[in-house]
């Protein structure tokens, strides 16, 4: 006996509903499975902000504290920063306050002239007189060199030097500098690279005394904050950084500060800015409020200064102090 014709009918019906079903939950534990994986494969995103290598640190000056430090997210970030790097750091004990490829290698420019400083403050005595040969006129032709004006057979003191150098950012000064300190250039930037690693700095190499762009130079945002922290843990060259003009003793110009930020944000310390084609605006920049010293960096930039106030801004609001004591 032939079953009735709608049972056939009936009977594809069901298996489709089966069908229809077994696709459900199908889909139904792809979801499951997703939403278990998903957050483990991005939760620790932002854990890279406050983060830096572990591995064994001499170098006070260079170490983050063992607990870590703290950070703010990177909602925090402020869509003003245009830089390519960042960092932030809390003196004195370089904690790590935030990064953005703060451990990326990127063109200094003149952010060279700190280590120079360093090097130059170490070596030699600040009252010394130094016999210039470089002819700034030359630089400017060849390089476009910023110059303080240096002319062969001008005689200077170190100090005078110094304050070309991280004023009006005189790359005739850096040669001058490195001239005098260790006979060439290029010995001098051999005592450059040796403070580099000194200070624990993983990717800094200078070629240079001055930052103009060369093969082989670079550092990152991370190093030149710790470059900047060191320099202010010298009196005299934080005096340097934070004069707005200085008068050398020769019949030049008055020296000027090019580091507007000492005008444009309550509190700024100075340091040093810096400009090439290749490496864009660059600046390290420090400042104090309530008790706390805030150093900040950016590479790569096209606005430097809105760049490191809307990282100090940050900083000071959303930050515990790092640095015991």
């Amino acid at each position: 006996m032939r079953p009735p014709a709608h049972w056939h009918l009936k009977r594809r019906r069901n298996r489709r509903l089966w069908w229809a079903l077994g696709a459900v939950a199908a889909l139904v534990l792809i979801g499951v499975v997703a939403l278990r994986v998903l957050p483990s494969a991005g939760g620790d995103a932002d854990a890279k902000l406050s983060a830096v290598d572990s591995v064994e640190c001499t170098v006070p000056l260079a170490c983050p504290p063992a607990t870590g430090s703290p950070s703010f997210g990177a909602e925090a970030l402020p869509v003003s920063i245009v830089g390519q790097a960042s960092a932030i750091i809390e003196a004195p004990c370089g904690a790590l306050l935030y990064g953005s490829n703060e451990h990326a290698r990127l063109p200094p420019a003149s952010l060279a002239k700190i280590a120079t400083a360093l090097v130059a403050y170490e070596r030699s005595d600040l009252d010394t007189v130094v016999d210039v040969r470089v002819n700034s006129g030359l630089l400017v032709a060849s390089t476009g060199s910023t110059v303080m004006g240096l002319t062969p057979g001008v005689r200077m003191t170190m100090r005078d030097l110094l304050h070309g150098l991280l004023l009006v950012s005189g790359n005739d000064a850096a040669i001058a500098i490195a001239e005098a300190v260790a006979g060439r250039t290029s010995e001098f930037v051999a005592l450059m690279n040796k403070k580099a690693v000194e200070l624990g700095l993983r990717n800094t190499r200078f070629a240079n005394p001055h930052g103009l762009d060369e093969t082989g130079l670079y550092t990152s945002a991370y190093d030149v904050a710790l470059l900047g922290q060191a320099l202010l843990a010298v009196p005299e060259l934080a005096s340097i950084v934070s004069t707005k003009s200085y008068q050398a003793a020769w019949d030049g110009p008055l020296l000027w500060n090019g580091n507007a930020l000492l005008n444009l944000y309550p509190g700024a310390l100075g340091v040093k800015i810096g400009y090439t084609e290749r490496a864009g605006q660059t600046i390290v920049a420090a400042a104090e409020r309530d008790g706390r010293r805030i150093i900040v960096s950016v590479l790569g930039s096209q606005d430097r200064y809105s760049d490191a106030i809307a990282l100090f801004e940050r900083a000071f609001a959303n930050t515990e102090p790092a640095c015991a004591g």
